[in-house]
């Protein structure tokens, strides 16, 4: 089953409340960056991941080290990975075993890894390959998925 038909995608975006973000910038400049302040001024709850910048705040989170420091309390429903296509695995493994309220592993524009997509579809979750949870709620129309109106 693929998960990037449109009406999975708007299953995914409409269910996440909390997700991870892996390889946030502070750099308003970066992508990551701009996704990440979408993201949160669109109602997510989003958890900047950035070893170069843990401990500050951004997108009002504190950044953490690595997934493992996110603590137990916060329930992650998506890990959205701006790393490189070789660095993903080691990511979902991570993910895997300390999210265990993760329901989908999205990787942005450019950025496919087949083996973390297999080991995260063999424990249950959604993937999303090649893909920008901005883009998509534009191109979906689902600017309103966030407050139930959509």
């Amino acid at each position: 089953m693929t998960t990037q038909t449109d009406d999975s995608l708007r299953e995914i975006l409409r269910r996440t409340r909390v997700i991870a973000m892996v390889g946030a910038s502070p750099d308003p400049a970066r992508p990551s960056h701009q996704v990440g302040q979408f993201l949160r001024d669109a109602g997510y709850r989003v958890i900047p991941v950035n070893p170069g910048h843990a401990g500050k705040t951004l997108f009002g989170e504190e950044v953490r080290a690595r997934l493992s420091d996110i603590p137990d309390g916060i329930a992650v429903d998506m890990v959205d990975i701006f790393r490189r296509s070789e660095h993903v695995l080691p990511i979902v493994e991570e993910a895997l075993a300390h999210l265990p309220a993760l329901r989908t592993i999205w990787m942005q524009i450019g950025v496919r890894n087949a083996g973390a997509a297999d080991a995260a579809r063999a424990r249950g979750l959604d993937v999303v390959e090649d893909r920008c949870p901005k883009i998509e709620l534009g191109r979906l129309d689902l600017d309103a998925a966030r407050t139930g109106d959509g």
